[in-house]
């Protein structure tokens, strides 16, 4: 019996953790006991079979150290900042001013709500990184609109589901931050890595919208006349100096693209081009300030150069694109690191509330209180993940794993498969959160080992990062996979499970079932998926970026650091001269 609990040691572990996980049992309570069990189990054997001699009372003396080593870590800083700057905009109505602008803008073409939905969900993405917020906003806001004017439904839900889910693709996503401490890479890093593969998959969603409203146009109509509120005295619509402002706008940012490096590296002592994801920041910055400058001058000095329409995009979308400005430029740049971006995105949030007169006692008190609530959650789940963590190394289960994986058919490329069929398994059953501490640092050490293989030329950090957001991608569908998808269960909180009159048209509306909510995601999910493909097949959408490194000539460095006013004649000089005193003589 005891050979077979050595020889078997590591699966037990998994089935151990698998019992406590089904038995409702809190997660990171069940990976600690399992941890601490299998711990004990393993102490108690070693003095009869020596494949657990690994295992000792020593180990765990440890624990205690890397606990408070877990507190101490600064990038997880990040989570809470961020987790407050979302919960704050969220509650600040910043949502629902996106959704009715951004709208009526998209509004009169076919499936322009659903493009309207999707952009916001970008935006909100990129400001409150919180899944839950987006959907439940553009759910209640953006769904009875959708059905009022004869969307299908699935097509509605899907669109608002996904789009909610971006949150965990574009930076600052909390995924990205714990996958980039569980792969022991920079935070910053990970964001300049998903942001090129989080805007493809932007304009992918767009892409279906588009082709929906081309092959069924009877399943996202256009907004009617009347649902158009901005509209000028005159009857028109306001376009036309909304594209003139965007012309303007967007030549600004051209101009800049083209000219960063020459006014910012002088400044920041570089030599070599900037990143193509901090100059398309700084490009969007400079182009939303200068909308914001016109629009200001418009206002103040009632030139009335522009419509209605325009005037209320600038004012509603610039505040979160500054936003974005200061927590990711500010980090491209490396003028900021994650953790102190959150913080100034934090305050950013306080800023645009205050603005706003939504900045109360109540809502700073509910915002605290969540984000301590989810602090509390992550922190748990990773002092229950280290605990098993210690039993599962100290048993060289990382081995075990390892020749888990190397006799798979395809090699690297077959391990990548593997691998992202069993994150895109769990997501359905279980949270992202608890896939990023249980099962990355089990296959992390094995994929630094395979994947160079698949990728050649491409540095260890390079090979990591494209590695963590392939898993970001792939963990994005858990919000949309039956039958424990998150963004499925907060849509279905908020969606009318009644049938109910219109307020607007008073015609009766019928419910939204849950079936509908389930087949929309459908569509989104191959989507996400394609996308994974993608960058699995091109590598190079995450490391373009990072492709660039400062080579330093060894020699050249070495002649430069030498004395100037020593000559080839020149006597050597004795290293130790005037340096010490003489040797002693011996007596």
């Amino acid at each position: 019996m005891t050979l077979w609990i050595a020889q078997n040691f590591v699966p037990l572990m998994f089935l151990g953790l698998l019992l406590f996980l089904l038995s409702g049992f809190p997660v990171a309570f069940g990976l600690a006991a399992t941890g601490l069990l299998f711990g004990f189990i393993g102490m108690e054997l070693s003095t009869l079979h020596p494949d657990l001699l690994h295992i000792s009372s020593n180990l765990f003396q440890a624990l205690p150290l890397r606990v408070f080593g877990i507190m101490q870590n600064d990038t997880l800083l990040a989570i809470p900042f961020f987790t407050l700057m979302g919960i704050i905009l969220e509650r600040s109505g910043m949502a629902e001013d996106l959704l009715e602008t951004v709208g009526q803008v998209f509004g009169p073409v076919r499936g322009g709500l659903a493009i309207a939905v999707i952009l916001v969900g970008a935006l909100l993405a990129a400001t409150t990184g919180v899944v839950a917020a987006a959907v439940i906003s553009m759910g209640l806001i953006s769904l009875p609109i959708m059905l009022r004017y004869g969307y299908n439904r699935s097509i509605a839900t899907g669109t608002i589901t996904a789009s909610g889910t971006l949150a965990q693709a574009i930076p600052p996503s909390l995924v990205l931050i714990v996958l980039a401490d569980q792969l022991g890479r920079s935070v910053g890093d990970m964001y300049a890595g998903a942001l090129i593969p989080g805007l493809m998959l932007v304009g992918i969603y767009i892409a279906f919208i588009v082709g929906v409203a081309i092959v069924k146009p009877s399943w996202v109509p256009a907004l009617p006349m009347e649902a158009r509120v901005y509209r000028e005295p005159g009857g028109s619509a306001g376009y036309v100096s909304l594209l003139a402002l965007l012309v303007v706008c967007s030549a600004a940012g051209v101009v800049w693209h083209q000219h960063h490096d020459a006014v910012l590296n002088p400044w920041l002592q570089r030599s070599l081009p900037a990143p193509e994801d901090e100059r398309l920041i700084l490009s969007l910055t400079v182009g939303s300030l200068l909308a914001w400058s016109l629009a200001l001058a418009n206002r103040w000095l009632r030139l009335n150069l522009l419509s209605r329409l325009a005037q209320q995009v600038t004012f509603v979308l610039i505040p979160p694109l500054v936003l974005i400005f200061l927590v990711l430029g500010t980090i491209f740049l490396g003028v900021a690191t994650p953790t102190e971006g959150g913080a100034m995105g934090a305050v950013g949030a306080m800023v645009m509330a205050a603005a706003k007169g939504k900045l109360s006692s109540k809502l700073m008190n509910q915002a605290l209180d969540n984000t301590a609530r989810l602090s509390c959650f992550v922190m748990f789940i990773l002092i229950g993940s280290t605990v098993f963590s210690f039993t599962f190394n100290a048993a060289e289960g990382h081995l075990w794993v390892e020749h888990l994986f190397d006799q798979l058919p395809g090699g690297a490329l077959g391990f990548m498969i593997v691998v992202n069929l069993l994150v895109f398994v769990l997501g359905m059953f279980i949270d992202f959160f608890e896939i990023a501490f249980i099962v990355v640092p089990i296959l992390a050490p094995v994929a630094a080992k395979i994947l160079p293989e698949l990728v050649p030329g491409m540095t260890p950090d390079m090979v990591m990062i494209w590695f963590g957001v392939i898993l970001a991608m792939n963990l994005q569908t858990s919000f949309l996979t039956p039958p424990f998808g998150f963004a499925l269960f907060y849509l279905r909180s908020v969606a009318p499970q009644k049938d109910y009159a219109d307020r607007v048209t008073g015609q009766t509306i019928p419910k939204v079932t849950t079936g509908q909510i389930y087949k929309g995601s459908i569509p989104f999910i191959l989507l996400q998926l394609l996308m994974v493909a993608a960058v699995v097949t091109w590598p190079s959408l995450v490391t373009g970026n990072m492709a660039v490194t400062e080579k330093v000539d060894v020699d050249k460095a070495m002649e430069e650091m030498a004395p100037k006013d020593i000559g080839f004649d020149s006597p050597p000089i004795d290293p130790m001269d005037g340096a010490s005193a003489p040797p002693a003589t011996l007596p």
